[in-house]
């Protein structure tokens, strides 16, 4: 099992193949925690101290022991109103404006299997394959109770962690604060991961010491956003990739969120992650559950690279659902930076044509092909095909394109709508906005009220009627701009509409999935402004960035793979010099920076020379034939883009079989010396066999010595090298 309960010591052991996670139900029936970190079956309940800390308050039902106060002690669910002080994990507010709770253990069930969340994203995982603790605590005073809910998979090391918050008075309640997890750590020095950026320039890597301080991201726009990605890593000081303890927590949720890393008086460390409070006044009303969406936590004392496997695989297997969860998806190509908003059926079908000529799977018609749209001021929300632009039907154009040899796909964004639309004529209160006050525009655009029925059923139906009378195999879906006007015409209390609008649009993708499994669905958010775990319950993989050069997309997909498996990375190959930087890189280069994801282009092959075409066809050989390799082997950093002056980057097959080695040379000076890549997760004592040169590496040398490179008298040089184990 699993799950272990001590009856006698009232403690609970969570273990998974190399961690353990406990705490107990103490005297007064509090959750204290212990213990997560290597797997061990001894219970750490030793470590609990009690002293009087002064201006720490003191539960009532302690008398007048005043050694014993949640202002210090190291708590599984800590709450505000019970005299703990730091950040907590849960604010709830009464009618009266009173707020506070003070929650009880009242009792517990472990089951087999993995629980669901219903309208939300949660880990899935089989009788076999996990367990299932549930924790009941109560406050009677106001009758509120609340689940924990934990899920343990062996196998990846992962236990998840959600909240079920019930009220059964017949008084309502507000919740302002609300996360899922918590991680109460009495000793250590920690340093914290994080995730920043924009628009175009996702998922930096930023490391930084945790003093006695609050360090906090998030999100306030509606998304989980291109600023701060929901993922976070708290390391000991000296952890590597290869060596150190660390944690993760990764949030299944599209919204906006908040996470933190404090350290209190007493050098206690506490870790939360959970949903964004500013703009969260959630109504509780009587036997109407709220859910707090799920956080995956992860544990590794061999460095950060196992504890991004244990997330990857998890994700890939345990997360991604459908026909396409592990299948080799088709290369395609993308109209966007062909036509952009100039989209035309001859030109379309020629683009199809010279794609089959090059191997190319699929093509995609992207933005301006529905309503009036010729540019981004019109046109959203009437997804209806401009028939008179195209040339023809949506149907002979798709017939036309399959004929070729290449299947189709569509571009929609369904959350937005244009002022200068049908729709918004027919139905202005279906967009957000503030009552008295002109709405932001962002793109020229303004978000439909998701958080209605309504509106997601009507969007729904109009994408269906597409759907169904044309062979679509593909779907991108996409949401160019953040949400600020946080106002629904049919909610009461306006402190549940970004909760709410997330769900509807779960309960849209959800739909899809159910009744088009056979539909492969990208998600986008101007790039990677919605790239979480809960967008790829729905959506297999992501458009990781809109920007395409291939130089920052070593730094962009570098940090994405901290917390995300290669097969949800939508990576491109896109012209020079590049749409959104102006850079020169060489075809070559582009490809190898491309294939650690999805591959496609994102080009007009029209305008290809000769060279180039055989170019992109041995690409899209190569990678075909590497393409299990690179989705279901083991990934390795190699080096730090935003420090090193080489990118490298490794896949080794499970059995070790089989290696391949990716490097891009960042920098470029004279007479430069020799590069050594230190390789990881070779089998010790073997030979590896370069399948092109021919020359044979012993494997102790290519992970000690690393193998040596010799940078060439170009910029932006790249190597791709394939070993076999001999």
């Amino acid at each position: 099992m699993s799950i272990i309960y001590d009856e006698a010591k009232k403690t609970f052991n969570l273990t998974t193949n190399n961690s353990s996670y406990q705490f107990k139900i103490d005297e007064y029936g509090f959750l204290l925690h212990l213990y997560y970190g290597k797997k061990t079956q001894q219970i750490a309940d030793s470590i609990l101290t009690f002293a009087d800390r002064g201006f720490s308050g003191n539960p009532y039902d302690a008398g007048n022991d005043k050694t014993y106060s949640l202002d210090i002690l190291p708590q599984e669910f800590p709450v505000r109103g019970n005299g703990d002080y730091r950040n907590t994990a849960l604010l709830v507010e009464n009618a009266q404006g009173i707020t506070g709770c003070d929650l009880r253990y009242i009792s517990h069930r472990i089951s087999k299997g993995k629980y669901s969340l219903e309208g939300l994203p949660a880990v899935y995982a089989s009788e076999t394959e996990a367990e299932t603790l549930e924790v009941l605590l109560k406050d009677p005073a106001i009758e509120l109770e609340v689940t924990l809910l934990y899920g343990v998979l062996h196998k990846y090391d992962m236990i998840t962690r959600s909240v079920i918050i019930n009220n059964r008075s017949s008084q309502e309640l507000y919740i302002n604060k609300a996360s899922s997890s918590c991680l109460d750590f009495i000793t250590g020095k920690y340093d914290v991961i994080s995730f920043y950026g924009r628009h175009t320039m996702e998922r930096n890597v930023e490391r930084t010491h945790i003093g006695h301080h609050t360090f906090e991201i998030g999100s306030r726009r509606g998304t989980s956003s291109h600023q701060a990605n929901p993922l976070l890593l708290l390391t000991e000081e000296n952890t590597t990739e290869d060596a150190g303890s660390c944690y993760a927590m990764s949030f299944l949720y599209s919204g906006g969120f908040e996470a933190s890393v404090e350290m209190d008086q007493m050098n206690q460390t506490r870790m939360l992650m959970g949903l964004q409070s500013e703009q969260l006044h959630y109504v509780l009303k009587k036997d109407s559950p709220f859910i707090v969406p799920e956080v995956m936590m992860s544990y590794s004392d061999e460095g950060l690279n196992q504890l991004s496997y244990n997330l990857q695989k998890t994700i890939r297997y345990h997360v991604c659902r459908g026909v396409y969860q592990t299948k080799v998806r088709p290369v395609l190509i993308n109209s966007w930076e062909a036509s952009y908003f100039d989209i035309d059926g001859d030109n379309l079908c020629n683009l199809a044509k010279q794609a089959y000529d090059l191997g190319i799977d699929m093509l995609v018609m992207d933005d301006g092909w529905f309503g009036k749209r010729d540019d981004d001021g019109s046109g959203l929300g009437d997804w209806v095909v401009n028939e008179k632009k195209l040339g023809m039907p949506l149907s002979e154009l798709i017939d036309k394109i399959n004929s070729y040899g290449v299947k189709f796909g569509i571009w929609f964004e369904p959350e937005m709508i244009n002022e200068d639309s049908d729709l918004y004529r027919r139905h202005p209160d279906w967009v957000m906005a503030i009552p008295g006050r002109n709405p932001v525009r962002g793109r020229n655009q303004l978000v439909l009220d998701f958080s209605r029925k309504e509106v997601v059923d009507a969007i729904y139906t109009q994408m269906c009627e597409i759907l169904d009378h044309n062979h679509i195999e593909y779907i991108k879906w996409d949401m160019n701009r953040s949400i600020c006007d946080v106002y629904s015409n049919t909610i009461e209390n306006q402190g549940n509409v970004l909760y709410n609008y997330v769900l509807g649009l779960y309960d849209f993708l959800e739909r899809l999935h159910v009744n088009y499994p056979e539909i492969l669905i990208e998600g986008c958010s101007g790039g990677g402004g919605r790239f979480d775990a809960g967008m790829l319950y729905y959506t297999p993989q992501i458009w990781c960035s809109d920007n395409t050069d291939a130089i920052d997309r070593l730094r962009i997909q570098y940090g994405t793979s901290f917390g995300y498996p290669i097969s949800a990375v939508g990576s491109h190959v896109s012209a020079v010099p590049n749409h959104q930087t102006g850079r020169n890189t060489p075809l070559e280069t582009r490809g190898i920076v491309a294939m650690s994801g999805t591959f496609g282009y994102e080009l007009d092959l029209t305008k290809l020379g000769d060279d180039e075409r055989e170019i992109i066809r041995q690409q899209i050989i190569q990678y075909k034939k590497l393409a299990p390799l690179i989705l279901d082997g083991r990934y390795y950093r190699l080096s730090n883009p935003f420090k090193d002056e080489i990118a490298a980057w490794q896949y080794v097959s499970e059995d070790r079989r089989e290696v391949l080695l990716n490097a891009v040379q960042i920098e470029i000076h004279a007479n430069m010396a020799p590069v050594y890549i230190p390789l990881r997760g070779l089998s010790p004592g073997a030979i590896y066999k370069d399948m092109e040169s021919g020359i044979c590496y012993p494997a102790d040398i290519l992970m000690t010595i690393g193998l040596p490179l010799i940078p060439e008298l170009q910029e932006y040089s790249s190597y791709q090298m394939y070993l076999t184990m001999q």
